[in-house]
């Protein structure tokens, strides 16, 4: 998962508003999110009339990703964003007569969670000068900090829409037609630049970094739709009755029309009280006992596909269960607490993650359709870590697939993702980056001490756990990861062989990041501008020849 290292507070990159850390192992993907939301308070109205209400909906092709309520009064605005089975963010803004923003509130839901619940995230900003002054209350403890900025930054959190009317409005009041904008970016309390090009009375080009969108734009500033061509996105913005109408459906789990395959809604209890829901895909012609897989996802709240907004939607589980269903292998995969169908804690550890997986395995034993002594584990990222204790405990697993799984502390690739973050981000100097790497760093301190994932993580390490691990291992990699590195991997191959199990298979993939995409680079900041959200087919061939032969399948 992008980012592989953050809190599990909230399964939605920018959901962490506040974090140093979190900016920098978000901004790629959380400026994608930005581009794909659009979502800023865009309407005029009249003090006669109260607030105009707008609707903000992102499309690809008739599939609506994203939807955003907005009210906008002449002095400020208030929005409601929501993404299928994703926490929720509220904000509400004051405008300046200089059309800046004085004062930004954001609250964050779990996903599900009615609108009175109380917030798992709840914060103000407020600019002052060359200053954002920040108070932030989260798992029960408040914060209060002063983070330097640019004097008349503007706040983006998921509110690009807003973000854009505004500039419009400041370069129309200049009389310019190019604007630096600066963005005091709410996930991570950062300053950076962005750029608004005014292309004529009715269009406007706005950049951030390599994110690009062409807007159409009224005389009073307010966006009228919009394009992003490079994700194939387009914004859409709905008035009046037509928008209670407006929804994001729950996504679809059912095997595709012709699948060879059933896919079946089940419910896994655990031992803690929670309940886990998930789908369990298996082949539709099998007669005995099947092989199976339950898969692993990566850090951070997930759905059971390991859903991604990148390049138009990464599913990577779903492709792994459609992959090896297809070759008569069952596939078991599940929402993470708390969010789509399941229930419990998400912030808890690593090893906590690990009883709801034994739990999962478990359940699949208790199937009579289901041969209880050939199910593997595949893991991701976080999920590559989390197999490794499964199977050093329960020596009746039969294989493991880490892909990218960790070599190294948790502390020593945060440090890693920090400078490397930094180092790549566009536009910034040395000084400024280190700068950012400072920052980072005390942030991270900040988050071990007050989060129990955290304090975890940084103190895990899985080579011990890979010497005990005694079942077939296939260790996936990708040669460009820049997140888990592909000396990670060599680590854990060695690791495994040294203590005597000689039945491993390593596999580096050229050009693959460390979502297994095609990427000759790796870097997280390029995430946005991948146009392809396939693994293809050498990553999936692999896995499933491997697996195939691992479990006695066809």
């Amino acid at each position: 998962m992008f980012p592989l290292f953050r809190a599990r507070l909230a399964a939605h990159p920018i959901a962490r508003l506040v974090g140093i850390l979190a900016s920098l192992l978000a901004l790629a993907v959380g400026l994608l999110f930005a581009s794909l939301l659009g979502a800023g308070p865009a309407a005029a109205q009249s003090a006669a009339t109260g607030p105009r209400r707008v609707a903000y909906v992102i499309l690809r092709g008739d599939d609506t990703l994203a939807v955003e309520r907005v009210e906008r009064w002449p002095d400020r605005a208030s929005a409601t964003i929501h993404l299928a089975d994703q926490p929720w963010i509220t904000l509400d803004f004051r405008f300046t007569p200089e059309h800046t923003v004085s004062e930004t509130r954001f609250q964050v839901r779990l996903a599900g969670a009615p609108s009175d619940a109380t917030p798992a995230q709840d914060g103000t900003v407020r600019f002052v000068g060359d200053s954002a002054l920040l108070t932030m209350k989260a798992a029960g403890q408040e914060r209060a900090l002063r983070v330097a900025t640019t004097a008349g930054a503007l706040p983006l959190a998921n509110n690009e829409l807003l973000v854009v009317e505004q500039a419009v409005r400041i370069a129309r009041a200049r009389r310019v037609t190019t604007l630096r904008v600066p963005l005091f970016l709410l996930s991570g309390a950062r300053t950076i630049d962005a750029s608004l090009e005014l292309r004529g009375a009715d269009s406007a080009r706005f950049t951030i970094l390599s994110n690009v969108t062409d807007y159409r734009v009224d005389a009073d500033g307010y966006v009228l739709g919009g394009v992003i061509a490079a994700a194939g996105l387009r914004i859409a913005v709905v008035t009046g009755p037509a928008m209670a109408g407006i929804s994001i459906g729950r996504p679809n789990y059912d095997a595709p029309a012709g699948a060879t395959y059933l896919a079946e809604h089940v419910v896994v209890p655990t031992p803690a009280g929670h309940r886990l829901a998930g789908t369990l895909t298996k082949p539709r012609d099998a007669t005995g006992r099947l092989p199976a897989v339950v898969t692993i996802t990566g850090s951070g709240q997930q759905d059971r596909d390991a859903y991604l907004p990148i390049a138009g939607g990464v599913r990577i589980f779903r492709q792994v269960a459609d992959t090896l269903s297809r070759r008569g292998i069952a596939v078991l995969r599940l929402d993470d607490r708390a969010i789509g169908g399941s229930g419990g804690d998400p912030t808890g550890t690593s090893a906590d993650f690990a009883d709801d997986i034994r739990a999962s395995v478990a359940y699949l034993r208790s199937r009579p359709d289901i041969d209880p002594a050939r199910i593997a584990l595949v893991g991701h990222s976080e999920g590559g870590m989390i197999a490794p204790m499964i199977a050093a405990t329960d020596p009746s697993l039969a294989a493991i697939v880490l892909m990218a799984g960790t070599g190294y502390t948790g502390r020593k690739i945060i440090d890693y993702q920090i400078e490397n973050g930094a180092r790549g981000m566009p536009g910034l100097t040395r000084a400024q980056q280190d700068s950012i790497i400072a920052d980072g760093t005390r942030e991270l301190e900040r988050e071990i001490e007050k989060n129990a994932w955290m304090r975890f993580f940084v103190s895990y390490d899985p080579i011990p756990t890979a010497r005990r691990v005694r079942q077939p291992t296939l260790i996936l990699q990708g040669a460009t990861d820049q997140q888990v590195r592909p000396e990670e991997a060599r680590l854990l191959d060695a690791a495994i062989r040294g203590a005597g199990n000689t039945r491993v298979t390593l596999r580096i993939l050229p050009e693959r990041n460390h979502l297994f995409l095609r990427d000759a680079n790796g870097h997280p900041a390029g995430y946005a501008a991948l146009k392809d959200p396939r693994v293809d087919g050498e990553v999936l061939g692999v896995l499933a020849d491997w697996l195939a032969q691992a479990l006695g399948a066809r």
